[in-house]
């Protein structure tokens, strides 16, 4: 099979950026022979060396990062013209790959993708939902959602808004241990630990207090590592939680969760959109953001209850 040049490029990046020629050959749906001979090409071609190779990684030498650098300014390029002349939405086409954490992706931006898909019938998605951060990167993935601070990186971060926290338990619960009606209380109530599914890293129970963060130590019998297991098991009377107030939304209203300590709340978190620093942003990714950041803004952000006066 013959490629162009922009092919070959494309091919060489994404190489690069897997570290290796079966994972790239995997993600770009081709041979994996097809991708060894398009860098054998190239290195024909430019009459240098690109990759150091090993039996466990692939790695780009001096060339081959030089060349990395002009490849991705030419593959943005080529993407930016084809897209002058893909104006109406009808005419945005491709897949693109979506990473969200489980429940905003389950309750909240699967149930509205068909508008999406209705107003781009040529744009395929793939989502992505779990609780681990995932590598945008070495899983070839356009944009993804963090909840919570940022680590330090290359990405390009788009702020959504502040996610708010609130402290809940059930109604069972509260019945059997009583309502706390201040932090000192604590000593008497048991918690649903949450664990960092990244670190494994227990977290405190927090709470802002006369402009000051403060934290402690919850009494707990369980532990788990996603939102989801977390709401379970307070629905099952197990402790009290610290959840994101549109996770809760319906038990709420329901009167099977009850918020507690109002005045005692932790600091929102912060939610942002992330995607690989290119000097063009495709169309069909930027058409999508838009999409994205507004259907948090509206089904996350603006029902949330507002935050009591005196936090």
């Amino acid at each position: 099979m013959a490629l162009d040049r922009i092919e070959l490029f494309r091919i060489f990046v994404r190489v690069v950026d897997c570290a290796g020629f079966s994972r790239a050959a995997d993600q770009l749906d081709l041979p994996r022979s097809t991708v060894s001979e398009a860098v054998r090409s190239l290195e024909q071609r430019l009459g240098a060396r690109l990759l150091h190779r090993t039996t466990r990684r692939v790695t780009p030498t001096q060339d081959g990062l030089a060349l990395y650098e002009r490849c991705q300014l030419q593959i943005a390029d080529m993407d930016e013209t084809e897209q002058l002349f893909r104006q109406a939405p009808q005419a945005l086409a491709g897949r693109l790959k979506v990473d969200l954490p489980s429940r905003i992706g389950r309750l909240i931006v699967a149930p509205a993708l068909p508008d999406f898909l209705r107003q781009y019938p040529q744009i395929d998605v793939e989502l992505g939902m779990g609780d681990r951060a995932v590598n945008l990167v070495e899983d070839a993935v356009d944009c993804v959602l963090r909840v919570g601070p940022l680590e330090d990186s290359q990405l390009v971060a788009r702020p959504v808004g502040p996610l708010p926290l609130l402290n809940v338990a059930s109604a069972d619960y509260l019945r059997r241990h009583g309502t706390p009606s201040n932090t000192t209380d604590l000593d008497a109530h048991w918690a649903v630990l949450y664990a960092s599914p990244t670190s494994g890293r227990v977290e405190p129970w927090e709470w802002r207090e006369n402009g000051e963060l403060l934290a402690r130590r919850m009494r707990g019998r369980i532990t788990v590592n996603s939102a989801e297991a977390s709401i379970a098991c307070c629905l099952a009377g197990l402790g009290l939680i610290q959840i994101p107030a549109y996770d809760v939304r319906d038990e709420l209203a329901a009167g099977r969760l009850v918020e507690v300590l109002p005045d005692h709340r932790a600091d929102p978190l912060p939610m942002t959109l992330l995607y690989p620093h290119r000097r063009h942003l495709s169309q069909r990714l930027q058409v999508f953001l838009d999409w994205l950041h507004a259907v948090l803004q509206r089904e996350v952000l603006a029902p949330g209850p507002p935050s009591p006066a005196n936090t």
